[in-house]
């Protein structure tokens, strides 16, 4: 999708006038069974569309991730205990703030998204704003926990020394939370307007930069440890100050940034009815992944069970870095299409990135198949351990699978603005069925490893078969988007569109 919008009002068609017309129920039924009877295998124009918008959305994501993996490894060089301390602090750190951070930016896929449709350009910023302020005050109350991290780890039964390690690790990563919150903002602003290529320079610099800064701060001055997480901050925020200067300095943005405003005050607590669902969102979901590296943990021998399953969580996090991509493209595609009144071509949308998404999934299976003892060879060198990762290899072809389908999905939920029903889906997939199923099979079946898999597998299928049913059965509603900033509150439309 191009990402110049110097003309930027002809770049999103409006509905038909026949097409507003067909407002009876039984026009309603009979369209709805038709659309989904009659759509075509592929459509290819909006298929090239998503090509080239998730591709640099890959790029973009992996750079970023990039920046605070790279400090682990620096850090890990320095020794065991350092090795173990990092690689604690950058997992708390994932579930206790960079998720929340990336949950709450989710509002903004729908109203940016929405808002950039139905040509209400300049309430983009306002939403950026908004957003931007709502992540500075949850920064603050996650700083607190971040600063307290050593006796909170202790309190978890954590090794006291790598909690101490872990602890002054996060202290040092506490600005590049702020920087971080604001990055996802920004993201966030610029997606929903498909301007995607430029980010992946934006993202591949910082990244390059920050390997120099790293190696500085750790063997050239006297912080050592402290400069690892301290780099990662610096380099957070310098993405976040490039990204700063595109957007004022840009002539893409003349209409969606108008500058800072205090309207944008106005709008915090209507954002927050989208941001707080879309943050319990993302984190319901992380925390699972994390509640099975901890299982593995409590069981017998679990130096082995703990790096298989560390091991298949990091296979599942790179397939879906993959996936993320086309995610964020359906999710733009149908924000975009339902603020135009395009409701047809938001569905067709979604089944692009859906048939690219199984394609896709099926790629990195087979690759995995073939490839799996190389890839575990990545990780440990332990003919143990990579004998029974090859033993998981089918349970991790099909939670890829389903794993790229709910990607989808989440996308798409995001997009229409029905966060809060993808909250209760995730709570009971993951919680009233995958996490139980995974403690009955592994612990009280002995299948351990395996049993905790099955589980998530059997969440994940659960999941994704919630989200389906939310999608093609409920309305195919949009946000009502103000023009005027006196009417503060977010509605939801009910527009009886199939």
């Amino acid at each position: 999708m191009p990402s110049d919008h110097t003309s930027i009002h002809t770049e999103v068609p409006l509905l038909d006038e026949d097409d507003r017309g067909l407002k009876e129920e039984g026009n309603i039924n009979e369209e709805r069974r038709s659309w989904w009877a009659n759509n075509k295998v592929i459509d290819v124009e909006e298929a090239k569309k998503q090509i080239f918008f998730s591709l640099p959305m890959v790029l973009t994501n992996v750079f970023y991730y990039l920046i605070t993996l790279v400090s682990v490894m620096f850090a890990g060089h320095l020794g065991e205990l350092e090795l173990a301390g990092a690689t604690l602090a950058n997992s708390w750190a994932t579930v206790t703030g960079f998720a929340v951070m990336i949950g709450l930016s989710g509002a903004l896929e729908t109203l940016c998204g929405q808002g950039f449709g139905a040509e209400l350009y300049r309430m983009l910023g306002i939403y950026l704003q908004a957003s931007c302020i709502v992540s500075l005050l949850f920064s603050f109350a996650i700083s607190m926990l971040w600063f307290y991290t050593e006796p909170v780890l202790i309190l978890l039964h954590q090794d006291a020394d790598i909690a101490a390690t872990a602890g002054l690790y996060m202290k040092y990563l506490i600005p590049g939370l702020f920087a971080f919150g604001f990055l996802q903002n920004i993201l966030r602003f610029l997606q929903t307007q498909s301007v995607v290529t430029p980010l992946v320079l934006f993202s591949f610099v910082p990244m390059c930069i920050h390997i120099g800064i790293c190696y500085a701060m750790i063997h050239c001055t006297a912080l050592g440890f402290k400069g690892a997480p301290l780099a990662a901050s610096i380099s957070l925020w310098i993405s976040v100050v490039m990204l700063v200067v595109y957007v004022i300095c840009s002539e893409n943005f003349y209409q969606t940034w108008d500058g800072f405003s205090f309207e944008s005050f106005r709008f915090i607590l209507s954002h927050l009815k989208l941001a707080l669902p879309s943050a319990a969102m993302v984190c319901l979901e992380y925390w699972a992944f994390e509640i099975l590296v901890f299982l593995a943990g409590l069981m017998p021998n679990s130096e082995i069970t703990t790096s298989l399953i560390a091991i298949c969580v990091n296979t599942e996090t790179v397939a879906y870095m993959l996936i993320y991509g086309l995610s964020a493209a359906a999710s733009t595609r149908v924000s975009n299409e339902l603020g135009a009144g395009n409701p047809d071509r938001a569905k067709s949308a979604m089944l692009v990135a859906l048939k690219f998404s199984v394609l896709l999934a099926l790629v990195i299976v087979l690759a995995l198949v073939f490839g799996h003892n190389i890839w575990a060879g990545l990780f440990s060198d332990s003919a143990k351990i990579m004998k029974e990762f090859a033993s998981m290899t089918p349970l991790l072809a099909i939670s890829i699978t389903l794993d790229s389908v709910q990607g989808i999905l989440s996308g798409v939920t995001r997009g229409r603005g029905w966060q809060h029903l993808a909250v209760y889906a995730n709570l009971v997939t993951f919680y009233f069925i995958g996490v139980p199923i995974s403690c009955l099979l592994g612990f009280k079946l002995k299948q351990y490893v395996k049993g905790l898999w099955i589980g998530l597998v059997c969440g994940l299928g659960s999941q994704a078969a919630t989200l389906l049913f939310i999608t093609v059965r409920t309305k195919w509603t949009k946000v009502d988007l103000p023009e005027n900033v006196d009417n503060e509150n977010l509605n939801f439309l009910q527009q009886n569109v199939p």
